[in-house]
């Protein structure tokens, strides 16, 4: 079937920036890690090498098209199912965009590359980064991000540290939370102290809510997440799933305006499909992501399910579904 948007996928409900318009510059799994957690499986081409992956002028035509038809977001967010940083005309992207819209710019990134001054020149172009540090000591780093032989956790605090003096926009930085790998009383303490070097303006728990590389993987409750969230200080906060049908104001914006959640029309199949690609979703997900109602978003998972373009799986008791491999 062929896809509407080979680069733009969603607006995807998400637990940290309201409606996210998802933009896609990396192949499928090519990243600087391997992390046990991901929901989109084991990464097929570990790299440090930044390249030039997908043409920026498509990407901005998509962009450019989509809000011509009505698409309205909280933000649009550079993110995908690679990791974005290794695309080498990642900042030309961004002024491409402000060009185009005043939707803030978000750029969700691991944040192994920001030792490289050319990374933090692009990354800064941004209205939000939001790197993750899920270890600050070495053998949990490996066992848990499992990167490539370049990287070490050190280069990855030094990195982060050195974009929060050049940058002044937002850093969200996220502490993906595995039970029985990174929750250690130390290991949340050696997290804690690399925060405070790092500086970020917010601090962001999560854990396994979704399907992950690792089928063993063990999320935390809430009131661990809470308790460790105490632990880390007053700018930590624990990330919950994505409340359907709200609206989310951005003070660090340049515009400092309320984007309206209003979906456009005519969404078909191939939108939702492109959508599954990038992230397994709940019916709930879909339902607010793309504007339908649950019979309607049934309707389409159905369909694609028949054609053998969507698959299922269950994790702790939600069903949520996922482009088939």
């Amino acid at each position: 079937m062929p896809e509407k948007k080979r680069y733009l996928y969603g607006p995807v409900p998400s637990r940290r920036l309201g409606r996210s318009y998802g933009i896609d510059i990396v192949p499928f799994k090519v990243c600087t890690l391997d992390c046990v957690y991901c929901q989109l499986g084991k990464t097929l081409e570990k790299t440090v090498e930044r390249r030039d992956y997908v043409p920026v002028e498509s990407v901005l035509a998509e962009l450019k098209e989509a809000l011509a038809e009505g698409v309205a977001a909280d933000f649009v967010t550079i993110a995908g199912s690679g990791e974005p940083t290794l695309h080498a005309r990642l900042g030309e992207l961004v002024d491409g965009i402000r060009k185009i819209t005043n939707i803030p710019v978000a750029i969700l990134t691991n944040g192994t590359l920001l030792y490289k001054s050319d990374v933090r020149a692009d990354c800064a172009k941004a209205d939000v980064v939001m790197p993750s540090l899920d270890a600050a000591d070495e053998e949990t780093f490996q066992r848990i991000n499992c990167p490539c032989r370049a990287i070490s956790v050190e280069k990855v605090i030094s990195g982060l540290c050195a974009f929060r003096d050049e940058f002044a926009g937002q850093i969200w930085l996220e502490v993906f939370l595995v039970e029985g790998i990174n929750t250690g009383p130390h290991q949340i303490a050696r997290i804690k102290e690399a925060a405070d070097r790092i500086r970020p303006d917010k601090i962001q728990l999560n854990t396994a809510v979704r399907p992950t590389a690792d089928p063993n993987i063990v999320p935390l409750d809430a009131g661990r997440l809470q308790a460790i969230a105490a632990r880390l200080g007053p700018r930590c906060e624990v990330v919950a799933d994505f409340p359907a049908a709200r609206r989310n104001t951005f003070a660090g914006s340049k515009t400092q305006e309320t984007l309206e959640l209003h979906s456009p029309t005519g969404y078909k199949a191939e939108t939702l499909l492109s959508m599954l690609k990038r992230r397994p979703c709940s019916l709930k997900d879909i339902s607010a992501g793309l504007g339908m109602s649950h019979d309607e978003a049934l309707v389409h998972v159905t369909d694609l399910q028949r054609r053998k373009l969507v698959q299922s799986e269950e994790k702790d008791g939600r069903v949520f579904f996922k482009a088939s491999t």
